[in-house]
């Protein structure tokens, strides 16, 4: 050392920065990498599977090293920091600093979003902590898609519905961590009753491509993923652009009070994978991305199971499909954050234009879809276009996945008619209130889809039916509050799940959510000021998450008014 400065060698031409790469943690990535590559056959060194690969050592050390992400660099050939960027963004990964203690080797989440939080999830998560004690880490945690089991908590990978200490705490001392499937229509199960039978037909040319895409138009099925957007013309759509044209299947539906694509997945995976083989060779589709949230443990080892035994005795030409896991960021639920985290990148969602359908994964014309609109496809297409619009109440059609949850007797996935009111869904398909309850208000689009008073009960719910009101069906999570509970703090138990979850991105959502938060615990809510702040937020905000955000605020201000003073 000479004047306080430490002469160092110079970098070896082509050496990277930073770190230096130790030796242990570098073997064990490269064995990770090994194993990958003889189960998928595929190099997991590309720049895409970033994400995947930062899946492997969180799952096999529990939490990622420091000296971890050093040697992924290494291996993938990227910036340390774009890797360590990559791995924080997401909470599912837990990454180590040099020096840092590691989590304890078990985690148990608690679901604290509004259906489980109306379930005691509070009080749970505390009573946990005391009894489970320092060896086993106890977080509260989004929304876990079971808002009809609530409260739950997931230990490990194994969902506990509606959980209490005496169903927690044997699986803890018995590390029951795994998720297991239950029964569901295997592949050779859906053969046998006609399944792909309609794949053939499009191959073999029983089947036009146009008379199909027609067929979809007039049934009148829109994305049931929340935006609504006419399927058939999104087919019409990708399909006029220049190839190659991917699909990308968006199955990470975070939004607290949606459940209806777990329910379908874990009963018949084989009628959604249909729809996606039928509606890749309509819009002439090059490969198949499919993005299931990391919550899903157990439809990931369903859905690996089912593409592997379709591939291996195949009814029709199939294009390539690869199943991609998230890793707990609800903002890869809008289209565009969810293709940048197949790429393997952070979450972020991109300015538009250009539309996915012009510009997608990997630069190409995508074809993006919610997984329950593929499910309908099968059916819509052997039952014919009037099958699908004939249902449907008050001038609406078609059918809805209604995701129901809170203060009902059956909560639960209804497929009921478009166009349905809220009053009738309670009594006619969940078994009517919970004793003692008094139904007193409910959202009717999740958390970012307002909220509304019993009075208001008589609107039919469907697309743009409750736009005029402030709210919106999105992807018809239906949530049920009674006189026991508060449209203000319904509020605030959504305001704060946004605020946790806003990529960060742009201010008027990053700060907005965040400030808003704060004025809500007020006693008596600032009006004018949050007012002030929803606009700059549903006008500002590049994507739907803080262009959605102040609708509980607005709505409980308009139609709550005593509330909030």
């Amino acid at each position: 050392m000479e004047g306080g400065i430490v002469k160092r060698g110079k970098r070896a031409r082509g050496a990277m920065k930073g770190r230096s790469v130790e030796s242990g943690a570098l073997g064990e990535v490269q064995a990770l990498l090994a194993a990958a590559q003889r189960k998928t056959g595929i190099d997991p060194r590309r720049r895409d599977l970033l994400i995947e690969n930062l899946h492997l050592i969180q799952d096999r050390y529990g939490h990622i090293p420091a000296a971890h992400i050093v040697a992924l660099a290494r291996e993938m050939k990227l910036a340390m920091t774009e890797v360590y960027e990559v791995a924080t963004f997401y909470h599912h990964f837990d990454v180590v600093k040099e020096g840092q203690t590691p989590p304890p080797a078990l985690t148990v989440r608690v679901c604290d979003s509004l259906s489980c939080e109306l379930s005691g999830a509070n009080a749970l998560i505390q009573d946990l902590k005391k009894v489970l004690g320092n060896g086993v880490r106890v977080i509260p945690a989004p929304c876990v898609g079971r808002c009809d089991q609530a409260p739950v908590a997931v230990v490990g990978q194994n969902p506990v519905a509606q959980a209490s200490i005496d169903k927690v705490k044997p699986l803890v001392a018995a590390k029951k961590t795994q998720c297991a499937t239950g029964k569901y229509v295997n592949y050779s199960e859906y053969r046998r009753t006609g399944g792909y039978d309609l794949a053939i037909e499009c191959f073999n040319g029983t089947r036009d491509a146009e008379s199909l895409i027609k067929t979809m138009e007039n049934s009148g099925l829109r994305g049931l993923g929340g935006a609504g957007f006419p399927t058939g013309r999104k087919w019409r759509i990708v399909r006029g652009e220049k190839g190659p044209r991917l699909m990308a299947v968006n199955i990470d539906e975070g939004e607290p009070g949606t459940f209806k694509d777990r329910h379908y997945l874990e009963r018949d995976p084989h009628r959604f994978l249909e729809g996606v083989v039928v509606a890749a060779w309509a819009a002439q589709i090059s490969e198949v991305y499919i993005y299931l949230r990391d919550e899903y443990a157990g439809i990931r080892a369903i859905l690996e199971k089912e593409i592997k035994a379709l591939q291996a005795d195949p009814p029709c030409p199939l294009p390539p499909m690869f199943l991609r896991r998230g890793a707990g960021a609800y903002i890869c639920g809008e289209e565009s954050a969810m293709i940048e985290s197949i790429e393997g990148k952070r979450g972020m969602p991109r300015l538009r234009p250009p539309y996915v359908a012009q510009v997608g994964l990997f630069g190409h014309p995508t074809l993006e879809h919610n997984m329950e609109t593929l499910y309908w496809v099968r059916d819509i297409v052997q039952k014919g276009a009037g099958w699908f619009a004939g249902h449907g109440r008050n001038g609406r059609k078609g059918l809805r996945s209604f995701s129901v949850s809170g203060r009902v007797k059956k909560p639960g996935v209804h497929l009921a008619p478009a166009g349905i009111t809220v009053k009738e869904l309670i009594e006619e398909y969940c078994g009517g209130m919970l004793p003692g309850h008094q139904f007193y208000g409910y959202l009717p689009g999740g958390a970012s889809g307002g909220i509304l008073p019993a009075a208001m009960g008589d609107i039919p719910l469907d697309f743009d039916t409750l736009n005029p009101y402030g709210c919106f069906i999105g992807s018809a999570a239906v949530i049920i509050f009674s006189d026991r509970d508060s449209a203000r703090g319904a509020a605030s138990n959504v305001m704060k799940f946004f605020a946790e979850e806003s990529c960060g991105q742009c201010t008027p959502c990053r700060v907005g959510t965040a400030k808003a938060r704060q004025l809500m615990d007020a006693k008596q809510w600032d009006r004018g000021l949050l007012e002030e702040l929803s606009g700059a937020m549903a006008d500002a905000s590049i994507c739907g998450l803080g262009q959605a955000a102040p609708n509980p605020i607005r709505t409980v201000m308009k139609y709550f008014p005593k509330e909030v003073g």
